[in-house]
């Protein structure tokens, strides 16, 4: 029955480490069965079809070999709306999403038609995200990874926006060109953990793509890169706005100004946002 397979998959799951072992049985049942929660609940005495029980215990072996539940599902939910994901790319997560309160915040104006550019895209929920909630907004969205770009152009058809998100293959802002300036906000989740927190990090993180959670140095090279770049495409008074963690921020360039230091409910630093000079400076 499911109560029993429910349970028995938590205790197998308990004992391989997963933090919320009960809840990923539950939805590894509701994915390989296409069940809906209420569906658990009103169903628990049900018996498992066989096809069912053999498809749930293989996602469930893969979870126990600590494969991130984003991937074994395909999904990941990030500011209420689901992402396709898979190894190519990071799987979403809460932090990211003060980015995007930090947009909204600074763009209060939702039918703005504004220039946004979302470096290191990945699965693209930032840019796809912004797209959705500017719909007269038009973003670029680059990555090194051609496989993440991918990823990133499937959720933008999904969400219907891919018409207004232009994807470009580079590292960092050596995608962009100087007709794209100027632009009202560089975005970016780069890869700032730093080589030696590595080690330290949960299993999970370790079947995530390395090259996009870290820079094999301090934490601060890419974002380093993102501050001394970025202004040049920028309009005057438009916003840099990135994400980082226990590396910190780097100092701050001549040509920008730290206008907050934004830090989450437990006070970790989350994200650093900048604003440009007043006047534009050239890419060219």
């Amino acid at each position: 029955m499911i109560r029993e397979l429910l349970q028995h998959a938590g205790m197998q799951l308990k004992e391989a480490g997963c933090d919320a072992p009960r809840l990923d049985a539950e939805l590894l049942l509701m994915h390989v069965w296409q069940l809906s929660r209420t569906d658990l609940i009103i169903r628990a005495g049900d018996t498992v079809p066989q096809h069912i029980l053999t498809d749930f215990n293989v996602c469930v072996q893969r979870r126990m070999n600590r494969e991130p539940l984003a991937y074994i599902i395909g999904e990941k939910e990030f500011w209420s709306r689901l992402f396709v994901v898979t190894p190519d790319v990071l799987i979403p997560r809460p932090e990211t999403e003060h980015l995007i309160e930090a947009v909204l915040a600074r763009f209060p104006e939702r039918n703005g038609t504004y220039r946004f550019c979302d470096i290191g895209t990945g699965s693209g929920c930032i840019a796809v995200t912004l797209a959705c909630e500017f719909p007269h907004a038009s973003i670029i969205a680059t990555d090194i990874s051609d496989a993440a770009l991918a990823v990133a152009r499937s959720n933008a058809a999904k969400h219907h926006v891919a018409h207004r998100i232009c994807f470009r293959q580079g590292d960092m802002l050596a995608a962009l060109q100087s007709k794209d300036a100027p632009l009202d906000a560089i975005i970016s989740n780069p890869p700032y953990v730093a080589a030696l927190e590595m080690g330290e990090l949960e299993k999970e993180l370790a079947q995530e793509p390395r090259h996009a959670l870290t820079d094999e140095k301090d934490g601060l090279h890419y974002l380093s890169t993102i501050l001394r770049d970025g202004p040049a495409y920028l309009q005057a008074g438009a916003y840099m706005m990135l994400e980082t963690g226990l590396c910190g921020l780097p100092a701050t360039p001549e040509n920008l100004t730290l206008e907050q230091a934004i830090h989450d409910l437990a006070g970790h630093l989350r994200c650093g946002i900048y604003r440009s000079p007043a006047l534009f400076v050239s890419c060219e």
